[in-house]
């Protein structure tokens, strides 16, 4: 059997790491709405699956973590960590080094959730803007959750958002 490699893989989900496990929860599941589906466990250096495989990953002497998973939602798991003695970056918006520097969400009122992630100890980093003023209806504003991670929000979807078709 013959497999397509160019067929279109769903998103999983996506990791991050927090100071703070249960102000995240809380953040999380009250602002983005969220919905938990693993509570908090701690995951310990040691000779268990995950510990094992923690280390594959993290290499030796990272001693333990918190973890908890979340969904969106459309489905998309948010797997948050809480490191011990984790550090807060000197610049959490480094834009021009490869890798992750943002995550997205769609709410068609952008408005108020922008006021709720103020609300809830985030930063506002834009003014909203109109994505094709003239053109669409769809708005976008790039924030910053309370723990410092990027999130921009636009009021449709990815693919009305960059499609050509009709509107």
């Amino acid at each position: 059997m013959s497999q397509n490699t160019n067929y279109p893989r769903n998103f999983s989900h996506i990791g991050l790491s927090v100071p703070d496990l249960q102000k995240a929860i809380e953040f999380y599941t009250e602002v983005m709405g969220w919905y938990i589906i693993m509570n908090e466990s701690v995951v310990k250096e040691d000779d268990s699956a995950i510990g094992l495989m923690s280390t594959e990953v993290f290499g030796k002497n990272w001693k333990e973590y918190k973890i908890a998973h979340l969904a969106t939602g459309d489905g998309i798991g948010i797997e948050l960590f809480e490191f011990k003695n984790n550090e807060k970056p000197d610049d959490n918006f480094k834009y021009r080094e490869t890798g992750i520097f943002h995550y997205a969400v769609q709410d068609p009122d952008i408005e108020g959730l922008i006021e709720k992630i103020v609300a809830h100890g985030g930063k506002q980093r834009m003014p909203i803007k109109e994505y094709y003023p003239g053109e669409k209806p769809y708005k976008m504003v790039y924030a910053e959750d309370p723990f410092g991670n990027i999130v921009e929000i636009y009021t449709h979807s990815y693919e009305l958002t960059y499609s050509q078709g009709d509107y």
